[in-house]
């Protein structure tokens, strides 16, 4: 028999938390030109308290939905490039995937049952920020396929799934997805404006999004069938 120590006292998913505000987040040098002016780019993985708290930072000041706790397991990325000095041009976070969506539930086909047993081999990337002050053409579309390959293998190594379908959501007000699209993701749908979890209603509803998917393998859906 194992007894266990009592259980931790956490934030709860989604509370935004203390955002430091340092000279690492203030508005930098402009940052111009194209992917091969700044290369080759780095992407760390976040780890360290150091990294930690960049992260937090620039999210939390430059992101317009801030940072807040993740839900469920969740990788976060710093992007740095090389020229013509070092210093961070992007962040991503990927996360587990959302309870339901109806419109990428769709493109799946599997019922309810199945997608309890498959949803961990769905991650979502629930934060991607290109710092303001860069301007680098096609600098998101690259750093978004960069990532697609190097995620399968951290997420293994982090929570013993391997993904097999990225998904992310875009608010059509602010954003048209064409980094996204230009990275071969896919547009499958809007969501109903119920939140990601989807157990009871809300009061006020979110605003509805657009659904993208991302394959990481050819037979994704297949795979996510459990065929």
């Amino acid at each position: 028999m194992v007894t266990l120590p009592a259980k931790r006292i956490g934030r709860p998913v989604g509370a935004h938390t203390a955002v430091p505000v340092t000279v690492r987040g203030d508005l930098q040098t402009p940052v111009t030109g194209t992917v091969g002016d700044i290369a080759p780019l780095r992407i760390v993985r976040v780890t360290t308290p150091d990294e930690r708290l960049l992260f937090r930072e620039l999210v939390g000041r430059h992101h317009y939905l801030g940072h807040a706790v993740p839900f469920g397991g969740h990788l976060r990325y710093l992007v740095s490039a090389s020229r013509p000095q070092p210093q961070v041009v992007a962040c991503a976070q990927f996360s587990s995937a959302a309870w339901r969506m109806a419109s990428r539930d769709a493109w799946i086909g599997w019922d309810d049952a199945t997608r309890v047993r498959q949803l961990p081999r769905v991650v979502n990337n629930s934060r991607f920020l290109i710092l303001p002050w860069v301007r680098v053409q096609n600098l998101a579309s690259t750093i978004l396929s960069q990532l697609a390959c190097r995620l399968r293998a951290d997420w293994r190594t982090a929570y013993g799934a391997t993904p097999v379908l990225l998904e992310t959501l875009i608010d059509p007000a602010r954003f048209d997805g064409a980094s996204y699209r230009a990275a071969n993701w896919i547009v499958v749908g809007t969501t109903t404006g119920r939140g990601r979890n989807d157990r009871a209603p809300r009061r006020t509803p979110r605003v509805p999004k657009r659904v993208l998917i991302y394959p990481l393998v050819r037979d994704a859906a297949q795979q996510l069938r459990g065929h």
